[in-house]
């Protein structure tokens, strides 16, 4: 069995046109046929491909067909990852990943969400009193720290309560610990019409920012 069946296969001959002039991200897997590490991640590549359809481009590159491809990247082992976006290489990684650690490579570059706010966005509009934060976390978590003038909405409650968010003073930003929860549920609620925004990273990705928390004695 070939290594990434379903992954296209690009080459020194099309390389420009199918990586460098893509409208979308692309994530290239360099890889080699004789490979056990590229093998084993041969799957998770997959599984991203499949994920990010519409958003992404994943393809892979055969080292051994491509040798002036390779050389000209410099490629010195396999596997080796890179993202394109833009026409210029982005990012990039050396050995054996999981999905999630690919996702995370290219993230960064990803189309962005309707709704989709980064902490120092969300920061300034705050300031500004345009929005206002949503915590979608259980009501002890909220109670030992929130952001800035957060309401507390658990997740699984902020469907019964969807009169209570559209009467906040300001457009509703919810955000969890990580950011996956909110946004899944953000975009689940834009399909039924319904707009709110959601905190790109949650309250770790605020944190890195060094934006402040508040504490409750």
């Amino acid at each position: 069995m070939a290594l990434n069946d379903s992954i296209p296969t690009v080459d020194e001959r099309n390389f420009e046109e199918e990586v460098l002039l893509c409208e979308l991200p692309v994530m290239v897997d360099f890889m080699a046929t004789w490979c056990g590490p590229c093998k084993t991640m041969a799957p998770e590549f997959e599984a991203l491909a499949r994920e990010l359809e519409g958003k992404a481009k994943l393809v892979k590159v055969d080292i051994d067909r491509s040798p002036a491809l390779a050389g000209q990247l410099r490629i010195q082992s396999v596997p080796t990852t890179m993202v394109f976006a833009g026409g210029r290489l982005v990012n990039g990684k050396v050995g054996a990943m999981r999905k999630a650690q690919l996702m995370q490579l290219i993230e960064p570059f990803l189309p962005r969400a309707q709704g989709a706010l980064s902490p120092v966005e969300a920061a300034q509009l705050l300031q500004q009193g345009q929005i206002v934060l949503v915590d979608t976390r259980e009501a002890p978590v909220y109670a030992r720290a929130h952001l800035p003038g957060a309401v507390n909405m658990p997740l699984e409650e902020i469907r019964g309560r969807l009169a209570e968010l559209h009467m906040l003073a300001g457009v509703p930003v919810l955000y969890c610990r990580g950011g996956d929860k909110s946004k899944a549920l953000a975009e689940e609620l834009a399909n039924d019409g319904i707009g709110v925004g959601f905190l790109e990273g949650g309250v770790l990705g605020w944190e890195a920012e060094g934006l402040p928390v508040d504490r409750p004695d």
